[in-house]
């Protein structure tokens, strides 16, 4: 029987990883886009700021950046809390402690994901 990590987002070591890697192609995609768009763009007034984030492509875009970041964090800070909180380093009650670490992270991060979706979809 394999033993496997409940705490891991993905299954497995391999789908965390291709995971963060895809989820780092789609946060650089957004950023090189507003990064253009602001470049190419001029003065860039609120109104067309508005107005760019009216459209339903960059939305989306932007929810799947959100989402990407979201999923591309909570892998990040597991590997951190999995490999600095030990019980070498803080004793018997190492393993609590990540966990109560582990779930202000999925707090945060539901947090912030759901408060993106409501402004960009105001919802």
């Amino acid at each position: 029987m394999a033993v496997g990590n409940v705490t891991s987002f993905g299954r497995n070591g391999l789908s965390d990883w291709l995971l963060q890697r895809v989820s780092a192609v789609v946060m650089t995609v957004y950023m090189v886009f507003v990064f253009g768009y602001l470049v190419c763009g001029g003065e860039v007034t609120y109104a067309d700021w508005k107005a760019l984030h009216g459209n339903f492509f960059v939305r989306l875009l932007s929810l799947f950046a959100v989402l990407s970041l979201a999923a591309h964090a909570w892998i990040g800070m597991w590997g951190v809390l999995t490999d600095y909180v030990t019980v070498r380093l803080l004793g018997p009650r190492a393993t609590a402690i990540r966990i109560f670490l582990q779930l202000g992270m999925i707090a945060m991060t539901l947090t912030y994901v759901v408060w993106a979706i409501v402004i960009l979809w105001g919802i």
